[in-house]
């Protein structure tokens, strides 16, 4: 039995300092269930003179992630620096030194997740990943090991906290979306540029790994339709609201046929949906398998602790694996390389649902008559259709252009979209519509 596993630290931002902390306060009970200790023996930063926690010790700091790579006392670099291409090159050379790598970089796994789970395979290390995906949400050890015999038919989720947070202010509150946006900031929740979180970029990248996971096949995260919130107004939300739906930001991932139905959109849940009642900046992943049926976990989905938990979780399941000499036990993407395929991605335009619609529309003769035409003639039939007086900076306003809102039954997006190029060619169409598909 080894006296202690050596730890190399690359990135010490709140992630990082958050997994020392975990370190330093559970020290016994993680000695308790592993049997040594384990050390942080060296952290790379990108500068050594940053003022940092005292939880950060001076004399192990170092620029050159390298040195940790190369360092002989070190079994296990945890990688947290995020980025892309920096990250790529610190584990691939981790990987070649025959050290086992922890990361919480989603956008590495995304982007250069095959060639690393390849790299991994062939040289026999474990690389563990927990935390990129859901934070706190032990997903992916769900869906690795403990579904590994289930045949999944579905993942549905919010798995991007930001969003989650910002939706719930405009639902709570009537907030637009840039005041909603500010809060989220100010609260931490959002980055100051926050397009990867609001633009769907961020749930892509995570939709693409639990979609690899969950089918066995490889998944281009650039081919999955994505669509952000930012072009949500209160309006939606209180129109969807009277309808019975409640807009959230999901994440898709399912069977269709011998395709997958990959996608990431906000989208209206049925008020009832235990998906509608997941608030704030909390995450949810749906499960649906063939035998074991739906299994929801939901939890926080970002921030120092949750993430941070996962990291940890990872690095003793590395450190139990070098204490039984029993590495790569479980394949780092669930599947061996052999049996991976590449995922034949089904076309959004063949997506079958029900759709909200609101066109903005000048209240004269004949528009109704226009839309209703437009839709039958694409094959598009109408649930319920309303109009309403128009509306002035989120409120109710007697003058101006009116909302048109319909649900639709059933129909494939293409042919809604078909129906809605002819409606938006008419000159009383005098704002884009608002097209949100309906998940049930």
């Amino acid at each position: 039995m080894t006296k202690s596993i050596g730890i190399g630290l690359v990135g010490c931002g709140i992630v990082g300092t958050g997994l020392l902390q975990q370190l330093k306060e559970n020290a016994s009970a993680i000695e308790g269930r592993l049997g040594v200790p384990l050390d942080v023996r060296r952290i790379a930063v990108r500068d050594v003179t940053t003022v940092r926690s005292d939880l950060v010790p001076r004399d192990k700091l170092t620029t050159d992630p390298m040195e940790l790579v190369n360092d002989p006392d070190i079994q296990v670099i945890v990688e947290v620096m995020g980025g892309v291409e920096r990250a790529y090159e610190v584990v691939r050379a981790a990987i070649l030194a025959g050290k086992h790598v922890v990361t919480a970089n989603k956008a590495l796994l995304a982007e250069r997740g095959a060639e690393i789970w390849n790299l991994a395979e062939e040289q026999g290390v474990d690389l563990y990943y927990e935390a990129a995906v859901a934070g706190g949400i032990p997903i992916i050890r769900v869906l690795r090991e403990a579904l590994a015999s289930e045949r999944i038919l579905a993942i549905r989720g919010i798995v991007n906290g930001t969003s989650n947070y910002i939706l719930s202010r405009m639902t709570e509150e009537g907030l637009s979306f840039d005041v909603a946006l500010a809060e989220a900031q100010a609260a931490g929740y959002a980055e100051a540029d926050p397009t990867l979180d609001v633009g769907g970029g961020d749930a892509c990248h995570k939709i693409a790994i639990l979609a690899t996971l969950a089918f066995g096949q490889r998944v281009p995260a650039d081919q999955i339709p994505t669509e952000g919130i930012d072009r949500l107004s209160p309006v939606d939300i209180t129109f969807a609201r009277r309808l019975g739906f409640i807009i959230k930001p999901l994440a898709v991932a399912r069977v269709a046929g011998d395709a997958l139905d990959l996608r990431v959109h906000p989208a209206l849940v049925p008020i009832e949906a235990t998906l509608a009642t997941v608030h704030g900046a909390l995450n949810a992943v749906a499960i649906e398998g063939a035998l074991l049926g739906p299994v929801l976990m939901s939890g926080p989905g970002a921030g120092a602790g949750p993430t941070a938990t996962s990291v940890a979780g990872d690095v003793l399941d590395i450190a139990r694996n070098l204490e039984c000499r029993a590495h790569s036990r479980v394949p780092a993407r669930g599947f061996r390389r052999v049996a991976l395929s590449d995922a034949k991605l089904r076309d959004i335009g063949d997506h079958r649902g029900r759709f909200y619609l609101r066109l903005t529309v000048d209240d004269r003769p004949g528009v109704l008559g226009a839309v209703t035409s437009a839709l039958g003639d694409n094959d598009v039939s109408i649930e319920q259709m309303f109009q309403e007086g128009g509306w002035q900076r989120g409120k109710r306003s007697d003058t101006g252009p009116v909302s048109v809102v319909l649900l639709t039954h059933r129909a494939t997006e293409r042919n809604v979209r078909a129906a809605l190029a002819v409606i938006e060619r008419h000159d009383a169409i005098v704002a884009p519509t608002q097209l949100l598909r309906i998940e049930e």
